[in-house]
């Protein structure tokens, strides 16, 4: 078999420079175009990647370019791959057994009565994966053949290139249990039963031209999975020995990105394959391991998490290092895969230039490994060139104005700033300051952004409409949603965000020290893509953000509404961070800022304010050892922005896409007023943890799955606002969506609030009849 290429990337961007993916899968799911049409769209961005990825440097031949695509999610491409779809969407099988794209897509986001699987973050980053669920009962079967043919269609256009498909491993240690699963049942059990379907997977891999094939195991670095470091440690050894020693494979590369790998390397090292990508961005070098002499180690030495243009003269030092291990060849590649960063640095016209310089989107990280390889190749010397110019840079970016602000570090910060008066003391103070009846009916911020507001939003920025009526045509949006919510009957009101492009980027265009990009698009999940904004500098907020639109939405109505900001932890996760300081000092920077903003919220008369940190679980450490301190600095910025907050202003908070068990201390550290948090789409799973731990705020675990097509029924509702009051008391809970309603259409989300406005009727009479 072919040697590994001198230097690769474990992934590439797969929604399109211009998000052609995203546009082509809505209009399928909208029935404006077919399966056919959506499918040449796809290919077409197949090609476009390999040939682009070619003229960047990477071979055509020899494995460099990773075959990464995919329509949704890779979670979701390898459970349906290898059958392990629910029962409940069984009978969407072909005749032959095989699970076409329709199926797929239902898979992913339900259809009438079927839930889609939970999602929930991508270890550390803001991708959303979705969770397979897999028991007893689930029967693992090669059950769609796609990646074999996008490899056989790299090959006819002149490329052999390397299939990308999450390892056994990683699949099974990132699922539930299925409905049907006992007590107790660990998906990791079928291990033994799911390998032997890589294994047919890679011999018709290899029958249709696959040299190498990677398979990513970020499990191996985590310890904040229910399996622990050895189990999957054990489990990978067991799974590598039958794939490894199959027959008919191409050589295989073990990828484990995120964090270091650490003794899982010499599991790896004594396992049948043939290379091994470790992160040397979020771990050192390792020592040397016994098995390593006929491997090639790849090194993950250019950032695949940010967009920082680095230290190439570091990351080659440490290739050179990794040499020392005793490897039979060493390559560079990307820490993680790119999907993570922009496509091209190049298409932001409107960026400052010197800030341009700083900065490395995917195709500036695919020229750097190119760069880094050829040293390896050619010697130090060869490169030196590209090493010192990523140093002028970086010293640059060191010096340059508004990287560091007196000002803004000049401010002092006193214990007093992090804590409110005691939380009975307040929750008396509000509740004769709000009024409201038990169960309160709340929504999480976001109404749907519709193509009106698109539209007029972007003739705004395009300067065809003025500033005057497109403040006018806001001020309308904002009365019908006010409008809307009153009719409905909620209690506590939004004013719908028509004015936001994006809950973090409304933030930075307002904020000094922040940058934003026209076309750096990042896939979140699914078609959903986001615009993560650059935070290049100390942060202070030179004026109020968010008053005028909360007194404007407060003057039409009797009811209380809420001012809604972005909290600083959410702030830094959702936005491309300086990483020259502690993520904890930028985080208070944030966080002060946000306490301004809130003393004038309070000025103007908004007793209620909501700092949404949907992040706070997935910037947690994938290490134990690392997680304490993020704990402290993620919670204490909180705690900075809120604490000057009066007793008689009610605070809430609100999470999503999270394991809250794992952070459930946290959260209650938070001394957030109200917390609403996702659960819905896991049938509120969460509340069994919450009420263990003794949570005694008030909390929303969500009712509705916004991040879903469907409408939720009346009863489907109040079975789980009944399951929540059975195990919360009632004086604590809130009733609201599990998200933002900005991604839905306006006919589901008003049919889907009235019917939690009717569950939530019935279950008051239940409780008014009860007392």
């Amino acid at each position: 078999m072919s040697a590994f290429p001198p230097g690769t990337i474990l992934g590439y961007p797969r929604i399109g420079r211009r998000r052609e993916l995203k546009k082509a899968v809505e209009a399928f799911w909208a029935g404006r175009s077919d399966l056919a049409a959506l499918e040449q769209t796809a290919a077409e961005l197949r090609s476009q990647t390999r040939e682009r990825l070619a003229k960047l440097g990477l071979g055509r031949r020899d494995s460099a370019i990773p075959e990464s695509f995919s329509f949704y999610d890779q979670v979701l491409d390898a459970a349906v791959t290898v059958g392990a779809i629910p029962t409940r969407f069984e009978d969407l099988r072909d005749a032959d057994g095989s699970i076409g794209l329709p199926a797929y897509f239902t898979v992913a986001r339900g259809e009438g009565e079927r839930a889609p699987l939970e999602m929930t973050k991508w270890f550390d980053s803001n991708y959303h994966y979705l969770v397979p669920e897999i028991g007893p009962e689930t029967v693992f079967s090669l059950s769609s053949d796609r990646l074999v043919r996008e490899v056989e269609e790299a090959v006819a256009s002149g490329f052999v290139t390397r299939p990308v498909v999450v390892g056994p491993v990683t699949l099974l240690a990132l699922a539930k249990a299925s409905d049907a699963a006992p007590a107790g049942f660990d998906p990791l059990s079928r291990l033994a039963d799911l390998v032997p379907v890589y294994v047919d997977l890679l011999a018709r891999l290899r029958a249709a031209g696959t040299e190498w094939v990677q398979l990513d195991e970020p499990a191996l670095v985590s310890e904040s999975l229910p399996a622990t470091p050895q189990q999957l440690a054990d489990a990978a050894a067991a799974a590598l020995a039958t794939i490894g020693g199959a027959t008919e494979r191409p050589s295989i590369l073990v990828a484990a990105p995120y964090a270091a790998l650490e003794s899982t390397l010499a599991v790896l090292a004594a396992a049948p394959i043939e290379a091994i990508a470790i992160d040397l961005v979020r771990g050192d070098v390792p020592a040397a391991v016994p098995g390593l002499a006929d491997k090639a180690l790849v090194g993950g030495v250019v950032d695949g998490h940010n967009i920082w243009r680095g230290d190439l003269a570091n990351a080659f030092d440490k290739l050179e290092a990794l040499r020392g291990l005793g490897a039979a060849q060493v390559a560079a590649s990307t820490s993680t895969s790119l999907l993570h960063v922009p496509h091209d640095v190049t298409d932001e016209s409107k960026l400052d230039a010197r800030l341009t310089s700083w900065l490395a989107f995917a195709d500036q990280k695919v020229e750097q490994v190119v760069t880094l390889s050829r040293g390896l190749v050619d010697g130090r010397a060869g490169i030196q060139g590209e090493l010192d110019a990523a140093s002028a840079a970086l010293a640059d970016r060191q010096s340059a104005p508004g990287v560091r602000d007196g000002a803004v570090r000049a401010r002092e910060l006193a214990q007093s700033d992090f804590s409110r008066v005691s939380y009975a003391e307040r929750e008396a103070a509000q509740q004769e300051a709000l009024g409201l009846p038990a169960l309160p009916l709340t929504t999480i911020g976001s109404f749907p952004q519709t193509g009106d507001i698109r539209r007029a939003r972007a003739q705004f920025t395009r300067g065809e409409l003025s500033k005057t009526d497109y403040e006018e045509f806001l001020r309308r949006e904002i009365d019908a949603v006010v409008e809307l919510q009153e009719e409905i009957g909620l209690d506590v009101l939004v004013h719908g965000e028509p004015e936001r492009n994006d809950m973090v980027q409304y933030f930075a265009e307002n904020l000094d020290g922040f940058a934003v990009t026209e076309n750096g698009w990042v896939q979140s999940y699914g078609s959903r893509a986001t615009r993560p904004s650059i935070l290049w500098g100390d942060v202070s907020r030179p004026a109020a953000i968010t008053v005028e639109w909360s007194t404007y939405a407060q003057s039409k109505t009797a009811k209380h509404m809420k001012g809604m900001l972005t909290g600083p932890v959410t702030i830094l996760a959702w936005s491309f961070v300086r990483d020259d300081q502690p993520l904890g000092e930028t985080a208070n920077q944030v966080a002060l800022a946000l306490r301004d903003e809130i003393s004038d919220l309070e000025a103007a008369g908004i007793a209620v304010i909501q700092v949404d940190e949907p992040a706070l679980r997935e910037l947690l450490p994938l290490k134990k050892a690392d997680q304490p301190a993020y704990l402290t600095w993620s919670v204490d910025s909180f705690r900075l922005a809120t604490g000057g907050a009066a007793a008689a202003t009610q605070v809430h908070t609100h999470l999503c896409y999270s394991e809250f068990g794992v952070v459930i201390d946290a959260i209650r550290a938070l001394d957030a007023d109200v917390t609403s948090i996702e659960a819905a789409r896991s049938r509120m799973e969460v509340v069994t943890d919450i009420a263990e731990v003794g949570f005694d705020h008030g909390i929303g675990p969500g009712v509705y799955d916004i991040h879903s097509p469907r409408v939720p029924t009346t009863d489907e509702i109040e079975s789980l606002l009944r399951r929540a009051v059975d195990e919360i008391p009632t004086r604590q809970l809130w009733v609201n969506p599990d998200c933002g309603l900005k991604t839905r259409g306006y006919d589901e989300t008003t049919q889907s609030l009235r019917n939690i406005v009717e569950a939530t009727r019935r279950v008051r009479e239940d409780i008014a009849v009860a007392v």
